[in-house]
């Protein structure tokens, strides 16, 4: 691999703020989820066949997992990165798919999100950053599993609101490591140096192989805000929607993303 193509380096993440990040995104979620009547949670989703009532307990899912990896044996060592986590979530989200409509049939969703909030919070923050978990789909440090949970709620939260036709609060840096997360692993998949992909205020990355830029304005610029890289990066909106939109501006030859995406099934 050249150079120019290199991977970039492993972006770190403050262990405190994520923690606080994962238990306001959650509350945000809670507030909203309480108020919601049968009508609301039988609403589809954008989720294939998902109803919000399944949406709802995915999440709870998302939140709890981590306190349930930490009562079980720890793994030898991490066997993923976080760079690489998005690019594998499409292996397992069809298998636990039966497995989630059975929990939201047989189960009140508040309660399914208090408790997973309360295992959250019985269990998490004391943990060490450094705690190997087993999780899906291959075994993660603790710190860098509760960024995927940000990215997890962030994405649902958004799947929620645009199910319910409400907005619904984002707490700025569960939304910032959603946004940051999904960059690099653009960056990542396509390394290279010769488009820049900016989501201000939270990231900007070099991608795709090419001649790199080093100084003055870059040939290549893709630049958007950060729902709508999320929602491009996650395939919840193509590409050719949102430049059409005027939602995601792309200057230089190089600058079509459209192959690229989504970084994360």
């Amino acid at each position: 691999m050249s150079p120019a193509a290199r991977a970039p380096r492993a972006r770190r993440y403050d262990p405190a703020k994520t923690r606080a990040a994962v238990t306001a995104q959650c509350a945000h979620v809670r507030r909203v989820v309480g108020a919601l009547t049968p009508e609301q949670l039988a609403l589809p989703t954008r989720l294939g066949d998902w109803t919000v009532r399944e949406l709802v307990a995915h999440l709870s899912i998302a939140v709890g997992s981590a306190a349930r990896a930490l009562r079980l044996p720890a793994p030898a060592a991490a066997e993923l990165t976080l760079q690489d986590w998005p690019s594998m979530t499409a292996r397992f989200a069809a298998g636990a798919a039966e497995s989630i409509r059975e929990l939201a049939a047989g189960s009140d969703p508040v309660e399914l999100l208090e408790r997973a909030a309360e295992e959250y919070a019985a269990t998490v923050p004391s943990a060490p950053d450094d705690r190997v978990i087993a999780c899906r789909p291959a075994a993660m440090l603790l710190g860098d599993y509760l960024v995927t949970r940000c990215l997890e709620l962030v994405v649902h939260t958004d799947d929620l609101a645009d199910a319910l036709g409400q907005e619904i609060p984002f707490d700025r840096h569960a939304l910032a490591t959603t946004t940051r997360l999904l960059a690099d692993a653009l960056a990542a998949q396509a390394p290279g140096g010769s488009v820049e992909v900016r989501v201000p205020p939270f990231a900007v990355v070099q991608c795709v192989e090419g001649p790199r830029h080093t100084r003055g304005t870059p040939p290549n610029v893709v630049e958007t805000d950060p729902l709508t890289w999320i929602r491009l990066a996650t395939g919840r909106l193509a590409w050719a929607a949102a430049v059409d939109a005027a939602t995601v501006s792309a200057s230089g030859e190089r600058a079509d993303l459209g192959d690229l995406l989504p970084v994360m099934g």
